[in-house]
């Protein structure tokens, strides 16, 4: 079982897991995708569920919104996992006597579906089928298919290596917070909320390029550290003043933020600029090194060297705030 960072939501995840293995039913569980030799590949295979409250709310989305965003999210998955994507299977949950107050003569559930099937396209993946069934709120489940000629783990990094980020953090956050204000963001800020790109290519070239370990940003930077620190059985280092972040976002709130969909990956120290900035041109996206691996446990967060408190993470199990 691969280890996991700390949170209520990660110590129910330990529990289920060591029930299974009570069973012997599990697998390698507790990695972004579950990965499954077959023949000469190997099958990555995640899902993802978006509930109507929790992940998103239908009064700041669309419909068509609502599935991209779902689908995006369990692709990126795959990316994290080096993978290439093959298909996508949703189970959809729509409250009954929908298509009529909200959305006049269009179908919620066609809606959100023509989301899903356009982010599965930017990948270069299809719908391969689903479920209905009707609930008290909109429910967008999403599981996603791939291979992978060489998988990455959480596990797998090793002391020495360099920690690295793509793309800029901050940007989901900040969009977030202005909604939560009552204002609408800009429309490219709005654009990293509500349409996020899976970085299926950047994953690909990171494992084709000897990437150790490697997640996908969706609970925040240090609590998704934690994961792959835990994993690996190494400490991580994370000094906030090299984090790249979006424009107008200080490096706290960007290292707090969720649902970036950026890879933290950490590769072999002989990973340097020159490696980064042929990324650069591979994909479009800027390669960022944070911080590094270390003997030891947990993460570290510094800013002009001193120790600062890790910045808390999305939590689906914490304690409601006093």
């Amino acid at each position: 079982m691969t280890e996991l960072g700390a949170g209520a939501e990660f110590d129910r995840l330990r529990a289920i897991f060591a029930r299974l293995r009570e069973q012997k039913a599990d697998g390698e569980l507790g990695d972004d995708c579950a990965l499954v030799r077959l023949g000469g590949t190997t099958l990555a295979a995640s899902v993802d569920l978006s509930l109507e409250g929790v992940h998103f709310r239908t009064d700041w989305l669309s419909f068509q919104e609502i599935g991209w965003r779902a689908a995006a999210a369990a692709l990126s998955d795959l990316a994290a996992a080096g993978a290439t994507p093959v298909g996508v299977l949703v189970s959809l949950g729509l409250p009954a006597g929908t298509g009529n107050r909200e959305t006049g003569n269009v179908d919620p559930g066609t809606e959100i579906m023509e989301g899903v099937g356009a982010a599965a396209r930017s990948v270069g993946a299809k719908v391969l089928g689903g479920d209905l069934v009707r609930s008290e709120r909109y429910l967008v489940d999403v599981c996603v298919l791939g291979t992978a000629n060489r998988p990455v783990r959480r596990r797998g990094a090793r002391r020495g290596d360099g920690v690295w980020v793509t793309g800029t953090l901050g940007g989901a956050g900040l969009a977030l917070a202005r909604l939560q204000s009552g204002s609408r963001p800009d429309r490219d800020l709005w654009l990293r909320f509500a349409h996020p790109e899976p970085r299926i290519a950047a994953g690909r070239w990171l494992a084709r390029r000897g990437a150790h370990a490697m997640i996908d940003l969706s609970d925040g930077l240090a609590a998704d550290a934690g994961h792959v620190a835990a994993a690996s059985r190494v400490a991580i280092e994370i000094e906030l003043g090299q984090l790249p972040c979006w424009p107008g976002v200080v490096a706290r709130d960007a290292a707090a933020s969720g649902e970036e969909f950026e890879l933290l990956v950490a590769l072999p120290a002989r990973f340097g600029d020159r490696n980064a900035r042929a990324f650069t041109r591979a994909t479009g996206l800027p390669l960022t090194r944070i911080g590094r691996c270390m003997q030891g446990a947990g993460v570290r967060v510094t800013e002009a060297g001193r120790s600062v408190p890790v910045p808390p993470g999305f939590d689906h199990f914490a304690p409601p705030a006093r």
